[in-house]
């Protein structure tokens, strides 16, 4: 009797101690009317995933403004609350509400990176994009114009010269075999094929929800850019070492032109800073401008009267062959 009344006691204990701390947390944290922030209209959804398997499957179907119109009519044409991929969120909708963020950044608002894409990425610092958009202005990238133009004609002859095509992989594999030659110097087909798998891994989990365990999308995600992390830092060794025994063709290609240039400091960046602005920039190309120019092909496509002018214009410059194009 007496050894079942202490662990009996131990919970009555337990329970007590646990209610009595709930009951003086939730006292002192219930904030008053005038700490209480003001909230625009919504709702936030489930606990941690929040809404976003219903804009996620919008997405999935091409009709992710569906989202946003029905909650702006719900709750306000203005401005509305949700929570996506775990995070609270407000979306600022019309103009009065782009003209907001864009003209107050630094100022009213700042750039905002979800939990997962925190995870996924390495903290890149200001010096480090000073250093790469230096590089990637278009007055540095006008010498690689011969080497965009080549590689171009070799993809139009290989992947588009067919019936019809599929805009937005091709223009994917053609931004990133770009990236892979003008960035970090590599041209072989293969190396580029596998950047592309795990760059997809790694795009999968940028907008997942961030629960880092085995077998999540985020865990998938985090391997994928340990992997291309690990890729680039083998080149920019590899580059070293070709660079300190004057190699002349390994001093063509952006890379090499951020090893051999100092900051306003006099300092150079290191080889992991440098892996990680990379591992930004290839999977930042990798859907962000491939998203543009497929837009771009989009609107070509379905108004045959601008088709016909650029078509003109490419005809005059030397330009052949024609190419249905379907997005």
């Amino acid at each position: 009797m007496e050894f079942l009344s202490f662990p009996l006691l131990l919970c009555v204990i337990s329970f007590t101690s646990l209610l009595l701390y709930t009951l003086v947390k939730k006292n002192k944290s219930k904030p008053t009317n005038q700490e209480r922030p003001i909230l625009p209209p919504g709702r936030t959804g489930w606990p941690v995933i929040g809404e976003t398997l219903d804009y996620f499957s919008k997405f999935q179907n091409g009709v992710s403004e569906k989202f946003v119109a029905e909650r702006s009519n719900k709750y306000s044409p203005k401005v509305f609350k949700t929570s996506l991929i775990g995070q609270p969120m407000a979306f600022l909708c019309g103009p009065e509400g782009n003209k907001f963020l864009f003209s107050n950044e630094k100022k009213l608002v700042r750039v905002w990176y979800p939990m997962s894409l925190r995870k996924i990425f390495p903290e890149v610092q200001e010096k480090e994009r000073k250093m790469f958009h230096t590089f990637l202005k278009a007055d540095a990238l006008r010498k690689y114009v011969g080497t965009m133009d080549m590689l171009m004609k070799q993809h139009l002859e290989t992947e588009w010269n067919r019936e019809e095509v599929s805009v937005n992989p091709m223009v994917k594999k053609y931004i990133l075999t770009l990236a892979c030659r003008l960035i970090i110097g590599i041209d072989d087909p293969n190396k580029v094929e596998e950047l592309a798998t795990l760059i997809e891994r790694v795009e999968a989990g940028i907008f997942s929800v961030p629960v880092n365990l085995p077998g999540t999308t985020l865990n998938h995600a985090m391997k994928a850019a340990k992997e291309i992390i690990k890729d680039v830092l083998n080149i920019i060794r590899q580059r070293k070492a070709d660079l300190l025994n004057k190699d002349s063709a390994s001093m063509q290609d952006i890379l090499s032109l951020v090893f051999l240039t100092a900051d306003e400091n006099g300092s150079f960046l290191n080889e992991s800073d440098i892996a990680g602005s990379i591992l930004g920039l290839l999977v930042g190309g990798y859907s962000g401008i491939s998203g543009t120019v497929t837009i771009i092909m989009k609107y070509l496509a379905e108004l045959p009267h601008a088709y016909d002018e650029v078509l003109r214009v490419r005809t005059v410059i030397g330009g052949n062959g024609l190419t249905k194009i379907t997005s």
